[in-house]
């Protein structure tokens, strides 16, 4: 027997009346002390956008205690160069892969454009801004210029991040394990010789 077409099509409605009514109540998910507000049915995308929360973070960076108030949604490194005016940090990919944004997060490598500013709560933050001892270059810094380990300079302050988490990582034993340990930060310019001979020669001061 046919199917009577205005049953089928009621039935349908009410599939569909289920699927998005189920999508709607399971936006309404609490992460932590932070809760999405459901979409109302036939809400217009724009409403998401509205219900993005902002929170207050606070976190030492370069030996000073910072408070900002950001979008749940902002990274680290957004949050170093349009909200503490600290654009030493490059943005380059935007995506994890040139390592040009690389900094240090209790001690350790970092992508800044990866990691949510959000998560950082009293973490504490080392830039290349923060590698002066007033006057005085950390001694992977002053290695970059005997070394002449830079052409453009875009990926300088990554590489010399990365190059410092090797140093305190114990990744120096050699050429091979520098370049190693380096690899997922990229020079343009091609100088990987030189910044390879910039780390061994800090390695040598330490």
């Amino acid at each position: 027997m046919p199917t009577d077409p205005p049953a089928a099509e009621s039935s349908a409605l009410s599939r569909r009346t289920f699927v998005t009514t189920t999508v709607a109540v399971g936006g309404a998910v609490a992460v932590g002390d932070l809760v999405a507000a459901p979409l109302a049915l036939g809400a217009a995308p724009a409403a998401a956008t509205e219900a993005v929360l902002s929170t207050r973070v606070s976190l030492v960076v370069n030996g000073k205690q910072v408070t900002a108030t950001v979008d749940n949604r902002t990274s680290l490194l957004d949050l170093l160069r349009e909200h503490l005016g600290l654009t030493g940090s490059k943005k380059g990919c935007n995506a994890g892969a040139c390592g040009a944004c690389t900094v240090l997060v209790d001690g350790r490598r970092v992508n800044g454009c990866l990691t949510l500013a959000v998560r950082l709560e009293g973490a504490k933050v080392t830039t290349i801004e923060g590698l002066e001892n007033g006057d005085r270059l950390h001694p992977l810094q002053q290695a970059f210029i005997d070394q002449d380990a830079f052409q453009c300079g875009f990926c300088t302050p990554g590489q010399i991040m990365s190059g410092i988490g090797c140093l305190q990582e114990g990744h120096t034993g050699s050429a091979d394990e520098i370049r190693e340990w380096m690899s997922g930060n990229l020079c343009r310019c091609g100088c990987y010789v030189k910044i390879t001979r910039a780390v061994e020669q800090a390695a040598r001061w330490k």
